[in-house]
């Protein structure tokens, strides 16, 4: 068999020589003997590269995939077409292989690629400013808090329950044992804000109000109003958004968001098992000097010729550790380009056609489940792409159901909100075709 790990026996032998070892024991002499495995690991017995390969292949068939599952399952990671152009363009070695450089390597390529980002980011947002990208959506929420904090000192965060679950246990995990700051959750009417409740919570002391639009539950909040409750009160408005609903919905920058953020997986990213993801970051531009990560500039060189520079980066974030306005010192270079690919290829009218696309079929499908006995939509509110139903059978047998059959049902609203018990929150976007949401029709059918 040819060999294929790298280190064999003679390369062991010819590295300890050159470094003046005796044995690989010998490299380790400094760790104490109580620290250490003492007998062998229980691994299988070894395989050669092509066993191996098949090994794997054998394994990757237990995996269910959308190739053979139709998905109707949204809740925060979204299965929409990618054009082929994405994977092409993203797969090139030159972008591959980059990931983050900082400043001194960073290539032109690079910076050229981030800088196209953030102004497709800026024009879709309709925002000033946009940095280099976050980490994922949670995060993005996160340091936007944060941010507010930073600029107004406010010692309250108000956020909307119908915000995404995980990532208020993300923003709690920092305000509270972090930065010691009160969390106030406002309640829901009808799957949207409790409006009423939020004129009697907020305060003085209100660093920011934080909101989702399209929610966790698809409703379409009233982010005007909520604007200008928050805005009245001195504190900032903070908005989560899914970016491909801004192919119909109002931008945050038309209703004043102070600081908008997203989930960028939407755009051009694969589900990949929940992550890698894109955190989208976007704020007004007085608050430029203290946002976290990193903005990539336009300038011209000596000789007049135009050029990409890392404008903006807070070197304390390196330094400073917790004492940092943020620790963020990096982005996801590689899904941001695929957003920035992703969006060139639609263009503005390309993104309005898969947003109204996602409308349409989704009202088709809830209008449908809804008229099968015993099922009924959980909230009258409109919504974009996602809708929660009552299901007069546990959502979990008809999950079961539903896999059985190749399609991935919806979310079980009662694992995060324990009131809302047999919901199921489906989502409908621009991937399924009319036969796929009959095909669930008729199943749904067959059960009551």
């Amino acid at each position: 068999m040819i060999p294929y790990i790298p280190n064999t026996e003679e390369d062991q032998k010819e590295m300890l020589k050159e470094i003046g070892a005796e044995s690989i024991e010998a490299l380790f002499c400094a760790i104490p003997q109580n620290l250490r495995l003492k007998t062998d690991l229980n691994l299988p017995s070894s395989l050669s590269e092509m066993e191996l390969v098949n090994e794997f292949k054998g394994l990757s068939k237990k995996n269910a995939h959308l190739d053979e599952y139709v998905s109707f399952l949204g809740a925060g990671s979204y299965d929409h077409f990618i054009p082929a152009l994405v994977d092409h363009l993203s797969g090139r070695s030159e972008f591959y292989t980059s990931y983050t450089p900082y400043q001194s390597e960073a290539s032109q390529g690079m910076l050229q690629a981030t800088y196209e980002y953030q102004s497709l980011i800026c024009q879709l947002f309709q925002m000033d400013i946009c940095n280099a990208s976050l980490y994922e959506g949670a995060t993005a929420l996160t340091e936007a808090a944060i941010l507010a904090h930073k600029i107004n000192h406010g010692k309250k965060i108000l956020v909307v329950k119908s915000v995404h679950p995980e990532y208020r246990q993300v923003l709690s995990t920092y305000m509270k044992k972090t930065l010691g700051l009160s969390i106030i959750e406002i309640d829901c009417q009808n799957g949207v804000t409790d409006l009423a409740q939020l004129k009697e919570k907020i305060s003085k002391d209100t660093s920011c109000v934080i909101v989702q639009n399209p929610n966790f539950f698809g409703c379409l909040e009233k982010v005007k109003k909520i604007e200008e409750i928050t805005h009245q009160a001195g504190s900032l408005y903070i908005v989560s958004l899914d970016p491909i609903s801004l192919g119909l919905l109002v931008p945050p920058g038309e209703y004043n968001a102070d600081i908008a953020v997203g989930e960028g997986q939407a755009l051009g990213s694969k589900l990949n098992f929940g992550g890698p993801y894109l955190g989208i970051f976007t704020c007004k531009r007085e608050f430029l000097r203290k946002i976290p990560g990193r903005i990539v500039g336009e300038t011209t060189d000596k000789e007049g010729k135009r050029g990409f520079v890392l404008t903006l980066q807070t070197r304390e974030q390196h330094i400073r550790r917790e004492r940092a306005t943020s620790n963020i010192c990096t982005n996801q270079a590689l899904n941001a380009l695929r957003a920035a690919v992703y969006l060139s290829t639609l263009g503005e009218k390309g993104l309005a056609e898969v947003a109204e696309l996602c409308l349409q079929k989704s009202h088709y499908a809830a209008r449908r489940i809804c008229q099968i006995p015993g099922f009924e939509p959980t909230f009258t509110n409109p919504f974009f792409k996602e809708f929660a139903v009552k299901c007069p059978i546990p959502p979990n047998k008809i999950n079961k159901l539903l896999w059985d059959n190749k399609i991935l049902g919806g979310f079980e609203l009662a694992r995060l909100y324990p009131q809302l018990q047999n919901s199921l929150l489906f989502c409908v976007t621009e991937k399924r075709t009319r036969g796929d949401i009959d095909r669930l029709i008729n199943l749904l059918e067959g059960m009551v």
